[in-house]
């Protein structure tokens, strides 16, 4: 493992795929003043351009509000936009290249699936942090694969308590109990913030933000 690296707290939020630009600053706003501080800019829809506008705003707006940004899937994107880091799939590119060209210090993450190979080798290579998932049938990536809140625990056993786990896929405040005690975060797109043709408002936001942080883990 590079560094010791932490969440710093339970929520990770993660942006829409949102064509409205404005409404995409105002629901990040929202996540920040509700007290999120670390949040990954996905964007499979806008053209590079706006990504790299979008991005440095969002980033500006991350730092305003003590939070970091971390840039889906574009090791070039997240260093021309300043962000704090970089999170890479599984095809997105070598975590050790993206350790060589990134800032010192920078936050990499990696997605690991229901594969503890892939984390242990990602953790090797220099990643901050692993994400596993879906944890939950998702509206994100209905085919993505599952990993079993057994797995999961097994996982943690294995890398340890350390390791910074987060999970992602078809979280809600329905079932953010389940593995609220096993990971250290959890990464949230639609839960958070709706969908196009049903977004989420400021207020709902926080909202939702105020139900994650109350709900009990199991013991």
């Amino acid at each position: 493992m590079f560094s010791s690296f932490s969440f710093p707290g339970l929520i990770y939020a993660i942006t829409p795929d949102q064509a409205d630009t404005q409404r995409l600053f105002l629901q990040v706003r929202a996540a920040l003043e509700a007290g999120v501080r670390l949040v990954q800019y996905r964007d499979k829809i806008s053209t590079m351009a706006e990504k790299l506008r979008r991005g440095r705003a969002l980033n500006q707006l991350c730092r305003d509000h003590g939070a970091q940004l971390i840039i889906n899937d574009d090791v070039v994107l997240s260093i021309a936009t300043g962000a704090a880091g970089v999170h890479l799939g599984g095809d997105d590119g070598s975590i050790r290249d993206a350790r060589r060209l990134l800032p010192p210090n920078s936050i990499i993450g990696a997605s690991c699936y229901n594969d503890l190979s892939l984390a242990q080798a990602a953790l090797a290579d220099g990643a901050s942090y692993v994400a596993f998932g879906a944890c939950f049938d998702s509206p994100t990536k209905p085919a993505a694969r599952r990993v079993s809140l057994g797995k999961l625990l097994s996982f943690r056993a294995a890398l340890g308590p350390d390791t910074a786990i987060c999970g992602i896929g078809g979280i809600t405040c329905d079932n953010v109990f389940q593995i609220s005690n096993i990971v250290d975060s959890v990464a949230l797109i639609s839960e958070l913030f709706g969908s196009q043709a049903a977004p989420s408002t400021p207020d709902q936001i926080k909202n939702r933000i105020q139900q994650l942080r109350a709900a009990p883990a199991l013991p």
